[in-house]
């Protein structure tokens, strides 16, 4: 039986990690496209209050620090 060289191992040990990536995105549950147009909706939604909510107490400390230094 040969030895395997060093580029051998390193080669099969790259197959071996993407035969495992692969069997395990087989095991994962995916969204159908009406969930994910839905996840996405309400990511955006949130995305826009949240920045909405940052941009107000901005403009509000913008101008408590305006009045307070004049």
């Amino acid at each position: 039986m040969a030895a395997q060289t060093g580029a051998e191992k390193g080669t099969k040990r790259l197959s071996n990690y993407f035969k495992g990536v692969r069997a395990e995105l087989k095991k994962v549950s995916w969204p159908s496209r009406k969930e994910l147009i839905n996840y996405t909706i309400v990511v955006l939604v949130i995305c826009t209050i949240i920045s909405l909510a940052v941009w107000l107490i901005d403009s509000g400390l913008h101008q408590i620090l305006k009045f307070i230094i004049g």
